[in-house]
């Protein structure tokens, strides 16, 4: 598995490399923004590690660069725990973050739990159609489309979408989201999942997913 690491702090990427190398990845490395842009429109790597504080062009503009161009899973990494700076970061197309300093083998498994994520996403087994009013999920092409327009989704998008279709009309609470999608079976940060919700009902229209406050959301059933 191949990993862009895109860090300005020389000290950070060099133990950085070293910990992901020692677990079995290939490592490109990059000092600034514009060189990990390069990196990785040369390399294609399966995972993008940004911090989000670079030189050159910042973290969240390479994040929004990548998301472009690529599905490429995509994690922040960032000294800050704000959470201006996380959804900075997750509404640029980020799939996960983690806050400096972190240890190596935390890293790790976010890393992998980001690639089995995309790999689940890109086997989703049958039924093939769904519709939930103007919208239509086809598990099989793993297209979504809104009044016949086709909308494209990240791979963890459409995870997240998948798993309220799985279940219309059933709370799922941030915990329960976050172990189906995010892999996160110790309890992650809830603002990945507000984040990730908010920007998916961007794509698919505010309505479908509906809030229940103190629990979590569910997919509208009575638009199915």
């Amino acid at each position: 598995m191949r990993v862009l690491l895109v860090e300005d702090d020389a000290v950070i990427r060099e133990a950085t490399q070293l910990a992901l190398e020692r677990n079995g990845f290939e490592v490109d490395v990059a000092a600034d923004g514009l060189t990990g842009l390069t990196s990785f429109r040369a390399r294609r790597p399966d995972v993008a590690l940004l911090d989000l504080m670079l030189p050159g062009m910042n973290g969240v503009s390479l994040c929004r660069q990548i998301r472009e161009e690529s599905p490429t899973p995509v994690i922040m990494m960032s000294a800050r725990a704000d959470p201006i700076d996380v959804v900075l970061g997750l509404e640029a197309g980020a799939d996960d973050y983690v806050t400096k300093p972190f240890d190596s083998t935390v890293l790790v498994a976010r890393i992998r739990a980001v690639v089995r994520r995309m790999g689940r996403a890109a086997g989703v087994p049958p039924p093939a159609g769904s519709t939930f009013g103007d919208l239509e999920v086809d598990r099989d092409a793993l297209e979504v489309r809104l009044k016949g327009e086709p909308v494209e989704l990240t791979p963890t998008e459409l995870r997240l979408l998948l798993c309220f279709v799985d279940s219309p009309g059933t709370v799922l609470t941030r915990d329960v989201l976050l172990e189906q999608v995010w892999d996160y079976q110790w309890g992650g940060d809830s603002r990945v999942v507000d984040v990730h919700v908010q920007r998916l009902r961007a794509k698919i229209g505010q309505d479908l997913i509906e809030t229940v406050r103190g629990f979590g959301y569910k997919l509208k059933s009575g638009m199915a």
